[in-house]
């Protein structure tokens, strides 16, 4: 009889609010003798959006891989705050700098007091004009509700995510998503999901936003560093926001919700944008122990 392997997985909340709120990824320490298949198990398990697992690297400080319930993914902003924040809580990063391999190459980490930043890459815009229409449908939302002259852009700086600019925050509450169609549309154009957003009414941030991505069994989350990121962008390119720090809200519209803050800063060159830092403060709250 095969013997059960015990997994340990730490709850961390990253991008909390006044240490309060946040997006809860998994984080895994150790994981050189995990297989795909196991992680995959793993993260199905804990049942969080994201898990992150941590091993040993030759090209960077850590490797880490990132899995939803259902498919590994590329980056994960939220859990590698989560793992970068908990890797420093227990002393295991020497000074303020740091790095990470994914399976999409090396990224760097600043740590900065309580807060873990990771780099993205200079965004890249597609036009998707021609969903328009579409993509208004799968939120129950019409063209009023638009900023004007705010394009609906796909936005990728490591992860694709369809950026979505409303009028006012009661727009942004009144959101009914068709899940299918978004994950119909997601599908098409090879998105992590949608961001939507309004200009905040706190004085002390920048935007107010929601995220979807059924795609990847995510039907709304909380905090999204990787979209953050081409938000930032976006504000800075297409809405003329020319500032190279942002402040970024989600999850007050969740259903149960779970206010997130995002910081963002854009490295400008000849006012372009060559790579931008996402990050915010991440806080353990619990452990698990999964068997496999």
């Amino acid at each position: 009889m095969n013997k059960l392997k015990k997994v340990n997985v730490q709850i961390v909340n990253a991008f909390v609010r006044e240490n309060k709120g946040g997006n809860p990824a998994g984080v895994v320490l150790d994981a050189d003798d995990l297989t795909n298949e196991e992680k995959l198990l793993i993260a199905a398990k804990v049942g969080l959006s994201e898990t992150a697992f941590v091993s040993k690297s030759a090209k960077a400080d850590f490797k880490l891989d990132f899995f939803t319930p259902n498919r590994q993914i590329a980056h994960c902003g939220h859990a590698t705050i989560a793992a970068f924040s908990h890797l420093s809580q227990l002393n295991k990063i020497n000074g303020f700098q740091s790095s990470k391999e994914t399976i999409d190459g090396i990224k760097e980490i600043i740590l900065k007091g309580e807060l873990a930043f990771m780099e993205q890459q200079a965004p890249k815009y597609v036009d998707v004009s021609e969903k328009r229409k579409l993509i208004l449908e799968s939120l129950s939302l019409n063209e009023n509700d638009l900023i004007e002259n705010a394009p609906i852009s796909l936005v990728n700086t490591g992860n694709s995510f369809v950026i979505i600019p409303v009028l006012n925050s009661e727009i942004l509450k009144k959101i009914k998503p068709n899940f299918d169609l978004i994950n119909d549309i997601s599908n098409d154009l090879d998105l992590i999901g949608y961001y939507v957003f309004t200009n905040s009414e706190n004085s002390e941030s920048d935007a107010t936003t929601r995220m979807f991505a059924p795609r990847y069994g995510i039907e709304e989350e909380s905090g999204t560093g990787m979209a953050a990121g081409p938000l930032a962008c976006f504000l800075y390119d297409k809405l003329n926001s020319k500032k190279n720090s942002f402040l970024i809200e989600q999850g007050n519209f969740m259903s149960i919700p779970s206010p997130s803050l995002i910081y963002v800063d854009l490295t400008i060159q000849n006012e372009q944008i060559t790579k931008l830092m996402a990050g915010g403060k991440g806080i353990s709250v619990s452990q698990k122990t999964i068997e496999i």
